[in-house]
């Protein structure tokens, strides 16, 4: 997208236009071409799909007049605006520099704290775009470079941050190792520290967390990010001179409340913990726990016991509020034997934790239709029995 395609996307008829059509059909849309001559139907096309991906996760982009949109595949990339909001928390004041600058969401939650932000971007459009919108929101403290950011980072001494969140795209196809991503941390993470006090990694959710704290070096603390139940980012800090066991956070995002679990991991080795009976209510913990892997600390920390080793369920007779996850009151039991006998027919919401089938291969066998208020938890309890625990939520 040059400058002139850009002027003529802004201008109040065309920002009507792609308004009017954001819940119109995609396809169709192009079907009919555009009506404004200097700008072809992709064109905007794109402004539509990215305006309507930001719509739940980056609302201030979404609700703001004279923004631009780049293709939806950077939309999709780019952190939320939720997620972006806790990083900047992390960092240190002074200069920062964004590796992997992108759509600029994060650079933009950075500038709030830092003095000085470098935005690093290979994409020349996708650098403008970011450029423009900067503008728009009055950061003055975001200064942009387009090009390989290892080359302008061999022009940087002692910046307070260095951020990186490599591309998880290679030859067409996804990866999440991080020696397979671009650029490659483990590569040039010595340089990192060479260069600033703090590096921050950030990682897909389906890295395995311990793998990684093998390769990466002096890891300060790890921190787990979920947004409404569903892990988003792993975030590796790493400081000079930091030789101790790494923290490990886990942070609970909505658009209520961060709520943040420091969990030791020693601690959690330590811990021996005896499965119980099922009591009064059940307890499903948040996907960022689950993830991060504290399972046993759970435990104490809230006054609930584990039903089985490896469900990774939780009971108590008398409720805690507090639990980070899910609660349910437990409505009724079954042997699993028993439960294919009775003939369930409602509607229900099936989770599967510790059992030999997947929820997709019991609502086909007992004929369950998705949804309803009812949840039907397949488990192992602490007899090793496999059960059926039909529930409501708290």
């Amino acid at each position: 997208m040059n400058k002139l395609i850009q002027e003529q996307i802004l201008r109040p008829e065309v920002q009507e236009f792609i308004h009017q059509n954001l819940k119109t059909d995609i396809q169709k849309l192009i079907l009919k071409g555009s009506p404004f001559p200097e700008i072809s139907v992709q064109e905007l096309a794109i402004q539509i799909e990215g305006k309507n991906k930001s719509e739940k996760k980056l609302p201030t982009w979404h609700q703001s007049k004279g923004i631009l949109f780049p293709p939806k595949l950077n939309v999709e990339q780019a952190s939320s605006e939720l997620t972006a909001k806790y990083k900047a928390s992390l960092i240190n004041k002074g200069t920062l520099i964004d590796l992997t600058g992108g759509f600029g969401i994060d650079d933009f939650a950075f500038a709030e704290k830092a003095e000085q932000v470098f935005h690093c971007e290979l994409n020349e459009e996708l650098s403008e775009i970011t450029r423009h919108n900067a503008e728009v929101f009055g950061k003055k403290n975001i200064a942009f470079f387009i090009g390989n950011s290892q080359e302008f980072l061999e022009k940087i001494d002692n910046v307070a941050t260095i951020f990186v969140d490599p591309s998880r795209r290679k030859d067409s196809g996804r990866v999440f190792l991080l020696k397979d991503c671009e650029p490659d941390v483990l590569k040039y993470q010595d340089k990192y520290l060479q260069k600033a006090e703090k590096v921050i990694i950030k990682a897909a959710p389906m890295l395995d967390i311990s793998a990684a704290l093998k390769e990466l070096k002096q890891v300060s603390e790890v921190h787990v990010l979920s947004v409404n139940n569903e892990c988003k980012e792993l975030l590796f800090v790493l400081q000079r001179n930091e030789n101790l066991s790494p923290k490990f956070i886990c942070a609970l995002l909505n658009d209520k409340e961060t709520r943040t679990l420091e969990f030791d991991e020693q601690e959690e080795k330590n811990l021996e913990i005896q499965a119980q009976k099922l009591k009064q209510y059940l307890y499903e913990p948040d996907t960022a726990i689950l993830k991060a892997g504290f399972f046993k600390s759970l435990s104490p920390k809230f006054g609930v016991d584990k039903i089985h080793q490896h469900s990774h369920l939780y009971t108590s007779e008398n409720v805690n509020p507090d639990f980070p996850g899910k609660i349910f009151k437990v409505i009724e039991t079954f042997d699993f034997n028993q439960f294919s006998k009775s003939n369930y027919s409602k509607k229900a919401n099936v989770v599967c934790r510790n059992f030999h089938l997947k929820p997709d291969e019991i609502k086909k066998k007992f004929k369950i239709k998705d949804g309803g208020t009812d949840f039907l938890f397949f488990t192992t309890n602490s007899k090793n029995q496999k059960i059926v625990i039909l529930a409501e939520k708290y």
